[in-house]
């Protein structure tokens, strides 16, 4: 896991989400609302009462203007990498997911905003829940670290002491099977020659991170002029 920077709020998000959601937030509450709309079969005395599998996902619905959804622009603003694994989730292969951060059943009032959304892999999604997980837009840089030789995510040494009970619980969701097995898939082609540390970095900016970090050559990897980057790339297989 590393520092996500946030991507800005699309200009179409306002107008096909944030208010499209507070609309159905009335309806779901019973209250009648301009423009129709059929109302929900069952409603809610309190906002805190919706389900949260009851808010309508409009952040996946496609624009007419355009043919992609919030979702598809999280996926341009965020390069297509996985908040929380920061491995590229590709676009036809890959589940892409949004996240929202602070969980819907948690705070109804940020179903429908962008700053609570993270891009995020299927699986991880589907096993954060309501867990009380590091937030990718405030991680620090050495929070989390690798083992290269059972791929598990683990805490970093220098990770803050009043950080380590939410690091804690976000390796559940980092080291899911699916996830150790692609990590490893990772660390073994570059260890053989199939990838190098610049297609690593494209597709697993964390695990290059990692490699650089930890390879006895890592300063050579940062440094090393353009003729030498494969010469250097080799010496970083050989120290892991």
């Amino acid at each position: 896991m590393i520092p996500v920077a946030p991507a800005p709020e699309p200009s179409s998000f306002d107008v096909r989400v944030r208010k499209r959601g507070a609309v159905a937030v009335q309806r779901l509450l019973g209250k009648s609302v301009r423009g129709g709309g059929r109302r929900p079969s069952t409603t809610y005395a309190r906002p805190e009462e919706i389900p949260a599998d009851k808010f309508p996902t409009y952040w996946t619905e496609v624009r007419k203007s355009d043919g992609k959804s919030a979702l598809d622009d999280m996926m341009d603003g965020y390069g297509q990498y996985c908040a929380y694994l920061a491995m590229r989730i590709e676009r036809a292969t890959g589940s892409p997911t949004v996240d929202h951060y602070i969980p819907k059943k948690r705070d109804w009032r940020l179903v429908y905003e962008w700053t609570n959304y993270r891009l995020c892999a299927g699986c991880v999604n589907g096993a954060k829940g309501d867990r009380n997980v590091v937030d990718p837009f405030r991680v620090g840089s050495a929070w989390f670290a690798l083992d290269l030789d059972t791929f598990l995510v683990c805490r970093g040494k220098d990770a803050p002491v009043a950080e380590h009970a939410r690091i804690d619980e976000t390796l559940g969701i980092l080291n899911l099977r699916q996830c150790v097995a692609q990590r490893g898939d990772f660390i073994m082609r570059f260890r053989q020659g199939e990838l190098d540390l610049g297609h690593l970095e494209r597709y697993a900016p964390f695990l290059a991170a990692e490699i650089r970090r930890q390879a006895q050559s890592a300063r050579d990897l940062v440094t090393a002029p353009a003729h030498s980057a494969r010469r250097s790339a080799r010496s970083a297989r050989s120290a892991l």
